[in-house]
């Protein structure tokens, strides 16, 4: 399966989130993304810094924020491979695998849980694929 297929089907195509990309873990280069969603370079540094814990980088997005696609999210949890930022009813999840960073969005008619558990599984899949 394409990169982009994983996106299309396995996160949009789930109903659960809107949006979707996948990226390289080192953060230089986008793989897959939805129609319309844009991870700029310096958001996806942010991303990679903030899941590796380099530089003091999750502190900083807890106390400024998070952005992703040109918009400001709160950073509401930062775990080992995984993060979860908020606008509003809006929100960002990104889970690192060995070799990618999934970036999930859900919009505001779906359930962030849902969305979570989505970009999750997906993650799990392609760790188990070698990815």
């Amino acid at each position: 399966m394409s990169w982009q297929a994983y996106v299309d089907s396995s996160l949009v195509g789930s109903g659960h989130l809107d949006k979707g990309a996948i990226i390289s873990v080192a953060g230089d280069s986008v793989w897959a993304t939805s129609a319309g969603f844009t991870i700029k370079p310096e958001e996806m540094k942010n991303i990679v810094a903030i899941l590796t814990q380099s530089g003091g980088a999750k502190d900083k997005a807890f106390a400024d924020g998070l952005h992703v696609d040109g918009e400001r999210y709160v950073l509401a949890r930062a775990e080992d491979r995984s993060l979860y930022a908020r606008q509003g009813r809006t929100g960002i999840i990104a889970v690192k695998t060995k070799q990618a960073i999934i970036v999930g969005h859900h919009g505001e008619a779906q359930i962030a849980g849902n969305a979570t558990q989505t970009t999750e599984a997906l993650a799990d899949y392609l760790i188990k694929a070698g990815y």
